[in-house]
């Protein structure tokens, strides 16, 4: 269909249709009713006159003609094109309307905001005063606010790069849109693995923290005084899991917009009432802000590469925001990047107003005291805190915690469920029934829990994960934007896009090598099937 400045065109460079010769009537039977010569005794007097009625040419019988042929092209584009402008533009393959990315296609600005809020939110946050153990107060809120403006740029680039074109191919998936620029081989070796660890990886330290955290919200609840039976930590992971797999019973991507709604709620709220009640009590007992002194240039140089690891994984959720996307409608007047980055801005306002307060209070607050583990500076609110903060609040906090991971666990495991259910619609060519959808979101949290219990340690490993995922998020949708839009060689665009993604490699790459040095140099006290003894 061409486009509406193609049909401007073709209307403007019509030729007009030629006028028909007037024709002309007797004088004398101009004002005359008089019978022409050929009527007859049974006909009307007024059949034989030339009457204006009957010399009047029918509009549609004109564009019939072949000087009209141009008009009527024009006018069967202009209708063509209204009606595109009016209709939802149409999948790449129909079979995606089957999946569940891509099931529902009425979102809007505020399922966008939801949805983006709760991923961008979440247990990564209360690690991020540890990176101020490392870097120190200048160096960390330096790293926290480059790291977030390159974020929000490489955001802003993939939300235009989902529609390229108006009217056009949607790409509602990352690794979609990352075979098209890589090739389907490169995009495997590039992109799978860390979209891999953003999927899969997540749900699994999501329930590392949400159990561990069901586990210390019992502790509050019950009290020393508790009779109960503790559950033992596998059993607090296999709680979660449950939860997590009955919660994703919801069909698709779209119907989860409440869920995710709950979900960014209990993490802003979650967030202030750390940093509130750590600032209130004051700081801690002999608190340091230097950063800690290593034996020697090496450690010092691998202490350094974990903070800035810490703060790459802070800002993970890129992978998901094509797909988050992909749940809108967009026609030519209406494009879906509009209501997708009116979501953006508000949701990432929102995370800046929650990961500043959370990292700079914690750190003022326990200073390098600050736990090396998943729990952060939650950790270190039940450490030095558990008797003079009132055991509703931290009940509360605890909870909201929870709540935040069971939802997030959602976003983050919608696009392992689409592709599983991708292998059955793409084979037997109809819809997954319901019972195989259950069955494949149940298999996919068992997996998560076996992982859980046989790797405990995993969300100590941040600063390595950090690296590995960090060119989805920095590198990747500069290099994609380069290749698909193709801005002219020399131009800003081109300089800035092509610097920012060789940079964001190179620093992914410092962080996996230096991360993975720091593991061979130190070692890693790992404890397999063991989570109670992490």
């Amino acid at each position: 269909m061409s486009s509406g400045k193609e049909v401007i065109s073709e209307v403007e460079s019509a030729p007009p249709t030629p006028r028909p010769p007037p024709v002309s009537t007797p004088p004398s039977q101009i004002h005359s009713l008089s019978p022409s010569p050929r009527a007859g005794p049974g006909r009307s007097p007024l059949r034989g006159m030339a009457s204006p009625f009957r010399t009047m040419a029918s509009p549609l019988r004109a564009m019939a003609t072949p000087l009209a042929s141009p008009v009527r092209k024009a006018v069967a584009t202009v209708r063509d094109c209204l009606e595109e402008v009016g209709h939802i533009t149409r999948l790449a393959d129909p079979r995606d309307a089957w999946l569940p990315i891509t099931e529902s296609r009425s979102g809007n600005a505020y399922y966008a905001a939801f949805h983006n809020l709760c991923s961008g939110i979440g247990f990564q946050a209360l690690v991020l005063p540890a990176a101020f153990v490392s870097l120190g107060w200048t160096w960390a809120i330096i790293c926290l606010t480059v790291a977030f403006a390159w974020q929000l740029y490489t955001l802003w680039l993939l939300v235009r790069l989902h529609e390229p074109v108006a009217g056009g191919v949607r790409y509602s998936r990352y690794m979609h849109l990352a075979t098209t620029v890589f090739g389907e081989r490169w995009a495997k070796f590039l992109a799978f693995l860390p979209l891999l660890y953003l999927s899969a990886g997540i749900c699994t330290a999501l329930i590392i923290v949400g159990g561990g955290s069901m586990k210390m919200l019992f502790g509050v609840a019950c009290g020393d005084a508790c009779l109960a039976r503790p559950l033992t930590t596998v059993e607090w992971y296999l709680v979660f899991v449950c939860a997590a797999v009955l919660l994703s019973q919801l069909p698709n991507l779209n119907s989860i917009a409440g869920v995710s709604l709950v979900g960014a709620t209990a993490s802003v709220a979650y967030c202030t009432m750390i940093w509130v009640v750590s600032v209130a009590k004051g700081r801690v007992a002999a608190v340091s802000y230097d950063p800690v002194k290593a034996p020697n240039d090496v450690d010092a140089t691998l202490s350094v590469l974990n903070g800035l690891g810490i703060i790459a994984f802070a800002f993970r959720g890129h992978n998901v925001v094509l797909e988050i996307q992909g749940t809108m409608p967009s026609t030519l007047k209406h494009p879906s990047h509009v209501p997708m980055w009116k979501g953006v801005k508000v949701a990432y306002a929102i995370v800046a107003l929650c990961f500043y307060p959370l990292a700079i209070g914690g750190f003022w607050a326990y200073g390098n005291q600050i736990p090396q583990n998943s729990g952060g500076i939650l950790s270190a609110l039940y450490e030095f805190h558990s008797r003079d903060v009132s055991r509703m609040v931290l009940g509360i906090t605890t909870m909201l915690v929870v709540i935040n991971c069971l939802t997030s666990f959602q976003i983050y495991a919608m696009p392992m469920y689409d592709n599983m259910e991708a292998g059955y619609v793409h084979k037997k060519n109809r819809p997954c029934p319901w019972w195989l959808r259950s069955g494949f979101r149940a298999f996919f949290g068992g997996v998560n829990f076996l992982i859980a219990v046989a790797l405990p340690f995993l969300s100590q490993l941040a600063g390595l994960l950090g690296g590995i995922s960090l060119p989805v998020t920095l590198a990747y949708p500069c290099f994609m934007w380069v290749t698909i839009k193709k801005p002219r060689r020399g131009t800003a665009t081109w300089n800035v896009n092509w610097a920012l993604g060789i940079v964001g490699m190179g620093i992914s790459v410092v962080l996996i090598v230096g991360n993975l040095w720091g593991l061979v140099e130190k070692g890693l006290r790992v404890k397999f099937f063991k989570p109670d003894a992490q």
